[in-house]
């Protein structure tokens, strides 16, 4: 699957941050690849969190993704780290 703009929302935004939602049925590793999120490369920027349910249709995983880049339209997330605090790839 790819990105999907209606599953992406504002939590909260406060002091040029913005904390975001997103669900999905991609795997962390899916989601984490360079360019997944180009499409919202306008609202998101560099130290954005978004707090992410991954792989929705198969074993669930949630966890939070950092924005790291945005340059160009092309959005870099770093890996997700998951609830408990574990990297998930």
């Amino acid at each position: 699957m790819a990105y999907l703009s209606k599953n992406l929302s504002v939590l909260s935004s406060a002091n040029a941050f913005t904390m975001w939602h997103y669900t999905t049925t991609d795997t962390a590793a899916t989601v984490d690849t360079e360019g997944y999120f180009n499409q919202a490369s306008g609202m998101l920027r560099v130290g954005d969190f978004i707090v992410a349910n991954v792989d929705t249709d198969g074993t669930p995983a949630h966890g939070l993704f950092v924005v790291l880049s945005n340059a160009a339209g092309v959005v870099d997330v770093g890996d997700m780290v998951a609830v408990g605090g574990t990297d998930t790839d």
